[in-house]
């Protein structure tokens, strides 16, 4: 790793990114192991299992995706810490993560432990599921934001992920996200893609599940995060529990702002987007959000490992 620091952001990817196998290789070192033995442990539930096996759909469940994806991250971001022998303030000037990846994220800054995330975003999978079965999502390419918002407006539909430039995604009834299909590739969209997911996440209708979240860190405060984390609805650092804690409350039904906060962490002078745990999407966006930003995605211990020697 011989970026400085400074021009390095940390992020964790959101629901999506899931796929069978997920973290295995990171369960081949013994801490690692201990990690994923942890998170089965906290949820009283064999989720390890369900990473490892071959049901993909149970494992696409918002209930058991979310979990597994920040157990993958924590687990992937210790094993980069622990090989390079530096804390997340030794690695990057910022963490963010996309919807669910901020609550990896804010773990990985400190603002909550291990087995508190692990717990929070169970919780914030079963409300939301629970929430969620009058609608979904729809992925709108080649739109630009102003389009796309203008599109969703008039449709009935809400904008919820403003992931780069021209990649918007539309949440809400299912009739409605039909027009707005159409609407969109009337408006000179490449294309409108009906996404696999269980409900209209980022919307109103959430209000019951980021209610549960709210009362779920009521409960359980965070900290005062170690490293700055891009919030999603406000496209800018956080580091007070407080401001973490509304924020992470805030995003459930509230715009993923990922294109905004990635041309922000670029203002500041960040050039690597290193994505941490699951996938390459994160990565791949990087250079579609800012032509200042490249990203590096880190899967499994060889990546790690190469990333630090490069």
């Amino acid at each position: 790793m011989k970026s400085d620091v400074m021009t390095q952001v940390l992020v964790f990817p959101g629901q999506g990114s899931q796929v069978p196998g997920m973290g295995r290789d990171f369960a081949e070192d013994a801490a690692g192991r201990e990690l994923f033995e942890r998170a089965d442990d906290a949820l009283g539930l064999h989720l390890s299992h369900l990473m490892w096996g071959d049901d993909a759909e149970a494992l696409t469940r918002t209930e058991n995706a979310q979990p597994a994806l920040l157990v993958a991250g924590l687990v992937a971001l210790d094993y980069l810490k622990r090989q390079a022998g530096r804390d997340v303030a030794g690695l990057a000037a910022f963490v963010a993560g996309h919807s669910l990846g901020e609550y990896t994220a804010v773990a990985a800054a400190g603002g909550m432990d291990f087995d508190t995330a692990v717990k929070l975003v169970r919780l914030r999978g079963e409300a939301m599921r629970d929430c969620g079965k009058v609608g979904g999502m729809s992925a709108i390419l080649g739109l630009s934001p102003e389009a796309a918002a203008q599109v969703a407006q008039e449709a009935g539909v809400v904008f919820a992920n403003d992931n780069a430039a021209g990649q918007a995604i539309f949440s809400g009834p299912l009739e409605a996200l039909a027009v707005a299909e159409d609407a969109a590739k009337a408006a000179g969209a490449k294309r409108a893609l009906r996404l696999n997911v269980s409900g209209p996440f980022h919307t109103p209708v959430m209000a019951g599940a980021a209610a549960n979240v709210r009362g779920f860190i009521e409960a359980n405060p965070l900290n005062k995060l170690n490293v700055p984390c891009v919030m999603n609805t406000a496209a800018a650092p956080k580091i007070e529990a407080h401001d973490v804690a509304e924020g992470l409350v805030a995003q459930v039904t509230g715009r993923v702002r990922w294109r905004e906060s990635m041309v922000w962490v670029a203002e500041q002078g960040v050039t690597q987007v290193v994505e941490v745990g699951v996938g390459k999407v994160l990565a791949g966006l990087a250079s579609r959000c800012d032509a200042r930003l490249q990203g590096v995605s880190l899967t499994n211990r060889a990546e790690v490992d190469a990333f630090l020697e490069g």
